[in-house]
């Protein structure tokens, strides 16, 4: 029998690599065959936790075959999944997002809680199954939940997420605090990328109402910075409207110092960013929004309501 492969989204961030490991982990050690794989590629702030905590990616899978059994982890929307997905057989989800253009023929294990971090979650069903977390599983647990909460400064984040923040600091041996910022900063230095790599490292495609509405978002120490490219960013952004056929192109560049995003729309749909959050939109199609740093629970909740 081949392996169920465990996976989260496209564009994968610091949660979904680390909760397609733990998962991996912890069904492993459950007595169940199964293979940890991700979507696309790592990202300077999910490689630093790799690296902190000597453990390698997941193996890169580009499109599943038909029958395919799997495990969805911090997704289930189709469009932010593998190719292919609506053919596979999906046995369980683990999530903690908004329930949308999902569905499966077959019924399936699917746990989804209202917390800031599938992490989190995963942490709770370690000790469900009396599973003693090693250390280096902990540290990616913790490194997602820091990453997903803004180092537990996002709406987003629950009590619950503090918690097991904290917990799993002291097994993984490292300051929460400190440890914290520095790999917020290794995944806002993005000196290295190109606006294409920009634009799709942490990019989510979701359907609202009829419309396709892609939502990207890079965090940075200076948001200035970013916008140094706006021409470049106006035209990478442009060509994936007209390729992709969206109605809106949101890029969101979040201050993770000073917790604010100022975000660039593009697409015929970008007059609903200034109904949704009362803005307006400067002649470069910009705009600040104080206090927004979360996509899940500020942005895609407020365009949704909008459109």
């Amino acid at each position: 029998m081949s392996k169920t492969f465990i996976f989260g989204h496209k564009s994968p961030d610091t949660d979904t690599i680390s909760s397609a490991l733990a998962y991996a982990d912890l069904k492993t050690k459950l007595g169940e065959e199964v293979r940890p794989v991700r979507l696309g590629e790592v990202n300077g702030e999910t490689q630093y936790a790799l690296d902190q905590f000597g453990v390698e990616a997941p193996a890169l899978i580009q499109e599943l075959e038909d029958g395919a059994e799997v495990i969805l982890v911090d997704h289930n929307e189709f469009q932010q999944s593998a190719d292919n997905i609506e053919n596979a057989a999906i046995r369980e989800v683990i999530d903690h997002h908004r329930v949308s253009n999902f569905q499966t023929k077959e019924p399936l294990y699917f746990r989804a809680e209202p917390v800031g971090c599938t992490a989190t979650i995963l942490n709770k069903m370690y000790k469900e199954n009396h599973i003693e977390l090693d250390k280096s599983i902990a540290g990616l647990l913790l490194s997602a939940i820091i990453s997903d909460s803004l180092l537990l400064k996002s709406p987003t984040c629950t009590e619950e997420d503090v918690k097991a923040a904290r917990e799993l600091a002291e097994k993984a041996g490292v300051d929460l605090e400190a440890y914290g910022l520095e790999m917020l900063k290794a995944g806002a230095d993005i000196s290295d990328k190109s606006v294409k790599e920009l634009i799709s490292m942490d990019a989510k495609e979701f359907a609202m109402g009829d419309a396709k509405v892609e939502i990207a978002q890079v965090n940075a120490v200076d948001v200035s910075e970013i916008y140094q490219l706006h021409d470049e960013l106006v035209s990478e952004l442009t060509a994936a409207v007209n390729e992709k056929g969206l109605d809106l192109f949101l890029f969101v560049a979040t201050d993770i110092l000073n917790n604010d995003s100022e975000v660039l729309a593009v697409g015929p749909a970008k007059a609903n960013v200034e109904k949704a959050f009362n803005v307006t939109l400067d002649a470069n199609d910009r705009a600040v929004l104080k206090g927004v740093v979360s996509r899940k629970k500020q942005i895609v909740t407020a365009l949704t309501e909008q459109f």
